[in-house]
């Protein structure tokens, strides 16, 4: 068997996430850690993050190594999820399909809105006083 060997990016929020795909037998580790450690007590957060595992059923052939860094945990989890199908769609093209009828592969481009000069935050404003 050729080593295999595929990078790719997803985005959420402020958050980055990288991914390395390898041969191996499905293991996925984010940081270091096991996927389940480090969205420990997080389960709707894992199972948004495993979402383009769940989709495709060839992923016991490859290891994937994430990194992610910036953000929150949700933005994380999120970046995590589109950096997988990203690699999915790499390792198997066929798959695009399923990957794109899930919304998998569109990145989420919703940020935080930034604070107006003179509000106190980005939308709300200061009480108005007519006299």
């Amino acid at each position: 068997m050729s080593k295999v060997s595929y990078l790719s990016t997803g985005r959420r929020k402020n958050a980055i996430a990288r991914v390395r795909v390898s041969n191996g037998n499905g293991k996925i580790i984010v940081n270091n850690k096991s996927i389940d450690e480090y969205f420990a007590g997080l389960d709707r957060l894992k199972k948004l993050a495993l979402e383009p595992i769940n989709v495709w059923e060839g992923v016991r052939k490859y290891d994937f190594f994430v990194n992610v860094c910036g953000g929150g945990i949700s933005g994380q989890a999120g970046a995590v999820s589109h950096s997988l199908a990203r690699a999915i769609l790499d390792l198997n093209e066929p798959s695009k399909a399923a990957l794109r009828k899930e919304g998998l592969l569109t990145r989420d481009s919703r940020m935080v809105e930034r604070k107006k000069p003179g509000r106190p935050k980005a939308r709300k404003r200061f009480q108005f006083s007519k006299r």
